[in-house]
């Protein structure tokens, strides 16, 4: 091929100084050179068309085309925005990374683009810290748990704030039926692939401005937008298989013959009387497990436009995603679409609009502490029934193999029953920006997030609740719920910047907010429907309950926010929020927020000239005031609801009324460093913070004497202490580019006061000892209460518990704290390795010193206290003959004592779990640019595909009660979680 020369020199952009060291490769190929100590290059390349990339640590890379006429290109290279001129959101105002003063972490798409996630709170698991996730459950659209810096609140919400594009977005269920404690997900309902990156803000400093909201974090959402040049267009093809990360293993039908009998056996009673007969009993059996769950199909396809010119830009896609469950019957499907808008109608006015819309579709099945549940089902039920008669027809209520309560068919239960959740979001925008005057500018923003669902519900005769429960009536049972809700949003802000002899710099903000909600809901149902074939309520015979009901809340806001800094060595913060909340008291319905922070670029320094290798070191702090409003709507209002009584229907008090009601309130303080060595190749931020959180908003005891047991006030406090660490270094970058990400969190949380110091047991109730959880000064959020568990009795096989008042006997006054859910670290770890046009990701994210609560093992590993259920090959240690030394106690009918909730059912739920793999290829430009394309990449991707845990149930992630702060780390009967194998391709025209 004919050769030709291409020299040049390569400078900063920033004072045209010469840049040694950059790489100049001709792309699609291994052909390249880099810059000598004078910035030049000389470099022989193939003639006609080609791109040349010049790439460096710290710096911007660029790709230039070079014609088959040029022989000399001259290149400015910028400071890379990844680094210090990164632009940061900070809420209502953005800044460049260098003048970051406040606990901020950025998560840039590219991070998450080969994860399958479904939504954008799932795409932050292990990706930052302080940022703590958990998927409750396996199921698609399910519940995510969402913490940043520990848990704030006992009765509000402990969720973060989520912002998309500066729409306050609605991230709780859309769905008004709990399925077994889990919910579902209206942030499923966003497409991840429109965002172009994420900011979680965590201390006062960056979360202030946001006042009464900020006290559980933001997250700031900035989705993709066009930008000046020609227009691109992206199609994204993913295809792939799910699976659950782990099968329960359960005894088969001889194997729990033979336990059963024992059970019996040891109770003085004969077996075969009760039918349990070797050889007979067991003649059918059925794995239930295997005849629920199925390998379920994932796919997704986008396409999106982005581009403009030097006044209008744009970028629109278009996104199908379908998600097939692991059980029968159930999936997720969305179809959505964005288009956002920028254009330069003069040189002072700037306008924008943004729509992003969904629409999705979920199909449910029951789960977890459901009896009738599906995957619970599957696992307790005896493997001596099967799902099918001889004729291919599903068991049922009035099927003579039907082994009705508490074993079900988990597969009609999956099959027959119809759970369907239409979801509709939009978030929707238009905003304008005016320069009043030179560095002065007005920018108002009017925003929409509105939320509807449809849930089209039908259990027919042959289920459990249309069939079997004798209050239905046998003849099917249906019911119809809508709900709508909208956030109406208008901010209106003035910005102003003042440079002083290029040393002194002001940064200042001062804006309002309006924000008003609004929800209506309504729901009905019916029973003895004429036929299975005829499922909706205007065909029920009986329509006898149904219900409406409307709320509605407004905030008023005025914020304020100065930045200084000195020769961008000092750097001065003082924010401020008045919030005033229609959720509160009118003696107490506003409050202001403020919050102050500083930070000291040492490196600035002329002492640090000499420290070469120290190219950015930051000191930073901030103290300051946050809040929390989420409660429910009118909880300071005494309200009256109807009342019926001796057939006379009338009014009566529901609740007492409290002016003083007021929202919660976090004092933060933070202090951090931010470092980079050797021009970025090595990177540190740390973080130590200290909150406390008082005024509990909290059910406050008071005399029942008043014809009440509480009243909604403001009563106790929690802290939350912790340090955070991020490492980023590049490890290699020649032809191979090796870089790593690494980030730890440990946080201490601590209820410091409650109204009283009575424990307050929450949780599931529990045989023994009351309740599986508890509340209580001196301990975590998450704490498990329980008998302490000190082993099984070799003489006689009965469970030994502490008796810790020393009265002789077990009773719940032998409860006691026995662990808690909150890890003692977690974090995530990364790795991206690049090649020519390979590429490898290795995603790893773990939790270590938690405890799990394998509740499913007090009905699979029951020591016979209830032999209706199938038990877990575990049950196989049992205690059978004197002298035997084991964990699990003596199997004897209706023995309740050996079953007490105790610490034998707790375990270590650490893990550290192999979160994603992905290995892509990107077709060389000169093969793609034959047929006209811009770019291929191909690429094959793995989710869940490794767990390392000492937990012997299913997955140690999951929790039974999706987002419960006092009840967390429960496993009771939830589906684990799924691993996916996925293929996809990018292209780009």
């Amino acid at each position: 091929m004919a050769q030709r020369t291409i020299t040049g020199k390569v400078t900063s952009v920033a004072d045209g100084s010469a840049l040694p060291g950059v790489n100049v490769v001709v792309k699609g190929s291994t052909t390249g050179t880099s810059t000598d100590a004078g910035g030049n290059y000389s470099l022989a390349v193939p003639s006609g068309t080609i791109t040349l990339i010049y790439s460096f640590i710290g710096l911007e890379t660029q790709e230039i085309t070079v014609g088959s006429g040029r022989s000399v290109v001259n290149v400015e290279m910028a400071e890379s925005a990844t680094e210090l001129t990164q632009v940061v959101v900070t809420g209502y105002n953005q800044t460049q990374r260098k003048d970051v003063i406040g606990a901020i972490t950025s998560i840039k798409s590219e991070k998450f683009k080969d994860i399958p996630v479904t939504g954008i709170d799932q795409a932050l698991q292990g990706q930052a810290s302080g940022v703590q996730i958990s998927q409750s459950s396996g199921t698609p659209g399910g519940g995510i748990s969402v913490r940043i810096r520990g848990n704030t609140s006992i009765s509000a919400s402990n969720r973060p704030l989520f912002i998309v594009d500066g729409v306050p977005v609605y991230d709780g269920p859309v769905s008004g039926r709990s399925f077994g404690g889990q919910e579902d997900n209206t942030l499923a309902i966003i497409n991840p692939n429109d965002i172009e990156s994420l900011e979680v803000l965590k201390d006062a400093s960056a979360k202030a401005i946001y006042g009464s909201r900020g006290a559980n974090g933001v997250v700031i959402i900035t989705t993709k937008r066009g930008k000046n040049n020609k227009t691109s267009i992206t199609a994204d093809v993913q295809r792939g298989i799910t699976d659950i990360v782990q099968r329960p293993r359960m005894l088969n039908a001889t194997q729990l013959v033979e336990l059963q009998r024992e059970a019996v056996t040891n109770a003085g009673q004969d077996p075969s009387q009760q039918g349990l007969i070797t050889g007979v009993t067991d003649g059918v059996d059925t794995d239930w497990v295997d005849a629920i769950l199925r390998q379920g199909v994932l796919q997704q396809y986008q396409i999106s436009a982005a581009g403009g010119n030097d006044r209008t830009r744009f970028y629109m896609s278009g996104n199908v995603r379908d998600e097939e469950g692991v059980q029968l019957n159930n999936r997720f499907t969305r179809y959505s679409g964005a288009l956002n808008l920028d254009h330069k109608a003069s040189n002072k006015l700037n306008v924008g609009a943004n729509i992003n819309m969904s629409i999705s579709r979920n199909d449910r099945v029951k789960g977890d502490n459901f009896l009738d549940g599906v995957y619970s089902g599957a696992i307790k039920s005896l493997p001596f029934y099967a799902p099918y008669n001889e004729q291919g027809e599903l068991y049922g209520p009035n099927s003579i193999g039907y082994a009705g309560f508490p074993n079900f068919n988990p597969v009609g239960q999956a099959l027959l029953p119809r759970f369907t959740t239409h979801g509709l979001k939009i978030l929707a925008g238009i905003n304008a920006d005016y320069e009043l005057v030179r560095n002065l500018r007005f920018r108002t923003k009017f925003s929409m997030d509105y939320n509807n669902a449809e849930e089209d519900q039908y259990e027919p005769s042959g289920t459990a609740i249309g069939g079997f429960l004798a209050g239905v009536g046998g003849r099917g049972y249906g019911v119809y719920i809508t709900s709508t809700s909208y956030t109406l949003i208008n901010s209106n802000v003035l910005t102003y910047y003042l440079s002083l002899n290029d040393t002194h710099h002001f940064n200042a903000l001062l804006g309002n907010e309006i924000i008003y909600s609004q929800g209506r809901a309504s729901n009905v149902q019916g029973r003895l429907f004429p036929s299975d074939d005829f499922t909706y309520i205007n065909s029920a015979g009986i329509v006898d309950a149904g219900g409406s009901g409307f709320s509605q809340n407004g905030l008023l806001s005025f914020f304020g926010e100065i930045k200084y800094d000195y020769k961008d060595r000092f750097l001065l913060g003082l924010t401020t929020r008045y919030d005033g909340s229609s959720r509160f008291g009118q003696n107490r319905r506003f409050g202001l927020f403020p919050s102050l922070s500083a930070g000291w670029r040492i490196s600035q320094e002329k002492f640090m000239e000499s420290v070469g290798f120290i190219s950015e070191l930051k000191l930073r702090g901030s103290y300051g005031f946050t809040g929390n409003e989420r409660i429910g709507n009118f909880q300071f209002l005494g309200t009256w609801g109807s009342v019926t009584y001796n057939g006379a229907t009338g009014v009566g008090p529901d609740n007492l009324s409290n002016p003083d009601l007021q929202w919660e309130r976090t004092r933060e303080a933070n202090i951090g460093i931010d470092a980079a060595f050797w021009d970025g190749r090595f990177t540190v931020t740390a973080d130590a913070y200290s909150n406390l959180t008082d005024n509990l908003l909290f059910a406050q005891p008071i005399p029942l004497t008043t014809g009440f047991g509480s009243i909604q006030g403001n009563v106790g406090s929690i802290s939350n202490k912790g340090i955070e660490l991020t490492l980023s270094s590049v490890n290699v970058d020649r032809a191979v580019r090796w870089t790593t990400d690494l980030n730890l969190t440990h946080n201490i949380n601590k209820v410091v006061t409650l109204a009283n110091q009575d424990t307050l047991f929450r949780g599931y109730s529990a045989d023994g000892v009351g309740a599986t959880n508890a509340v209580l000064e001196g301990q975590p959020l998450g704490t498990f209460w329980g008998l302490k568990f000190l082993g099984v009795d070799p003489a006689t096989g009965d469970a030994i518990y502490e008796d810790i008042n020393g009265d002789g006997r077990i009773s719940p006054e032998d409860g006691q704290v026995i662990g808690n859910a909150q890890p003692i670290l977690f974090g995530g770890f990364n790795n991206r390795v690049t090649y020519k046009g390979f590429d490898l990701g290795v995603f790893f994210q773990f939790m270590y010193g938690n405890k799990t609560l394998n509740f499913t093992n007090a009905t699979l590993i029951n020591a016979g206290a209830d032999i209706q259920n199938n038990q877990h090959v575990n049950a196989w240690r049992r205690w059978k003959n004197p002298g035997d030394v084991t964990d699990i106690p003596r199997y004897e009918l209706g023995n309740t004592y050996n079953n007490f909730h105790s610490s034998r059912f707790l375990e270590d739920g650490s893990y550290l779990r192999l979160k994603n793999v992905s290995l892509g290829y990107t077709l060389p430009a000169r093969w793609v640019g034959k047929v006209k394309l811009s770019s291929v990449r191909v690429f094959a991707s793995g989710t869940n595909l490794w767990t390392l845990t000492s937990y012997s149930g299913t997955d140690p992630e999951v929790s039974t009660l999706d987002g419960s702060t006092t009840a967390q780390g429960i496993d009771f009967f939830t589906l684990p979680q799924v691993k996916t194998m996925m293929l996809g391709v990018t292209v780009k025209f």
